[in-house]
């Protein structure tokens, strides 16, 4: 067997943090860390691995920001790949000016969300879909699907995805697309990692909006509040972000960290939340040009 070779760090100490996630239910500790600083580290781990045969029992997972629920980026006496080391060797690229493809920005997987919408804000684009917590990793959005407000318009994140590169389960760094090694592209978006580790994504963007209206509307009855949503979601004139969410308010709304009423905002929309009381609540925004500020009040309603 040939020598395991690494630019990274393969750290056996202070391992502790990769047996932890969101979830908080499963709790495995690995032997071992990777902090790649190269897609090669990872696909040399992975063929190291592969080469040792299924009798070694030695298992993989790649690990973005650590918001996994059942425990998926974590490897119980195997090694956990610390994505997020990749962006230090891998900037963003942006493509914005071809005219022959959709503009998109060809990124990390290790990259969060919150950094890419950022940087695409300074060529005032963004990208068309999103997730409603953006300090997670590329890659493991595109492993779960990536749902937000705006999927009922352009799809989920893994429908905003032109290319990839994975490494496979040998170890080999493979380019993918819809037409090139499609089955490979469409196995790993929503795969939960079992198919490759997604090193890189070619992300499709649209034009930034200018401005945002944002609504929040606070339901009781939950028939109403799905007969609108489903309203909004299939009116051609729609919004351009529908989404809904159940509230159960043990502190008090005006202290969730999804709430945007203040002190100020009209009493009724206070009590009619009040302990203990489940809340259906839908938040819609319009994009709309500085030009139409003052008519924008008059379209939405």
């Amino acid at each position: 067997m040939n020598k395991l070779k690494l630019d990274g760090d393969l750290s056996f100490h202070n391992i502790h943090h990769a047996s932890k996630d969101f979830g908080n239910r499963y709790h495995f500790l690995p032997l071992a860390v990777l902090y790649p600083k190269s897609v090669s580290d990872i696909s040399n781990l992975v063929s190291f691995i592969f080469q040792m045969g299924p009798t070694s029992e030695l298992t993989v997972a790649p690990r973005g920001h650590g918001h996994s629920l059942e425990g998926q980026a974590q490897a119980p006496q195997g090694v956990v790949i610390n994505m997020e080391s990749l962006v230090k060797s891998q900037e963003m690229r942006f493509h914005i000016k071809d005219n022959t493809n959709t503009p998109f920005v060809d990124v990390s997987a290790g990259e969060l969300w919150i950094n890419i919408l950022h940087e695409s804000l300074k060529h005032g684009f963004a990208p068309k879909s999103w997730t409603d917590y953006l300090h997670l990793t590329v890659g493991g959005t595109l492993s779960n699907a990536g749902i937000s407000g705006q999927a009922f318009r352009h799809g989920p994140q893994i429908n905003n995805v032109n290319q990839l590169e994975v490494v496979t389960g040998t170890g080999e760094v493979v380019t993918c697309t819809e037409e090139t090694n499609s089955d490979l592209f469409h196995g790993v978006l929503g795969g939960l990692g079992q198919f490759g580790i997604i090193t890189r994504a070619h992300i499709s963007l649209e034009p930034a909006p200018e401005m945002v209206k944002w609504i929040k509307v606070l339901y009781l009855d939950f028939d109403t509040f799905t007969k609108d949503q489903e309203l909004l979601i299939s009116s051609n004139s729609s919004f351009d972000y529908v989404e809904g969410f159940v509230l159960i308010n043990r502190t008090g709304l005006l202290n969730n960290w999804r709430s945007s009423f203040k002190n100020k905002d009209p009493v009724r929309a206070r009590q009619s939340v009040s302990e203990g009381k489940t809340i259906f609540c839908l938040e819609i925004a319009k994009y709309f040009k500085q030009e139409d500020v003052h008519t924008i009040d008059k379209v939405i309603l």
